[in-house]
């Protein structure tokens, strides 16, 4: 089944995903911290540019987030998997995968920023003078 354009997937969907996708040992708790830096520099550095991005709280995740949407919507979300992916290829030393992995992540991260960037009005820059 098709998710609808902006439906969100939740934090424990992405974990479960890679998990089932690409098996590991790498604890939840970890792999949380990972997607919780991840959204904190999508809110920074795309969200918080743009109009409205005031309006999206994010305090970060823990594991009582499991249930909390991600910043990311639908169809972009799969980016949530990719670094997953390359963040635990990196952890196992497995270099030549990270590489692809993050190749991957890299690829995602860029659509939906351009996505986001063609969908959001770019906050106006105010200059000061001395």
């Amino acid at each position: 089944s098709r998710l609808p354009e902006n439906t969100r997937r939740v934090l424990n969907e992405a974990i479960n995903r890679i998990d089932e996708l690409k098996p590991n040992t790498i604890p939840q708790p970890e792999k949380i911290r990972w997607l919780s830096v991840l959204d904190g520099q999508i809110k920074s550095k795309i969200i918080d540019t743009h109009e409205g991005g005031e309006n999206i709280k994010f305090n970060g995740y823990d594991n009582n987030s499991l249930e909390t949407e991600l910043l990311v919507p639908f169809p972009y979300d799969e980016l949530y998997v990719h670094y997953l992916e390359s963040k635990i290829d990196y952890a196992n030393g497995e270099m030549t995968r990270y590489n692809i992995s993050a190749t991957n992540y890299n690829a995602s991260y860029s659509d939906f920023e351009t996505w986001y960037h063609k969908t959001h009005k770019t906050k106006s820059v105010k200059f000061k003078y001395w």
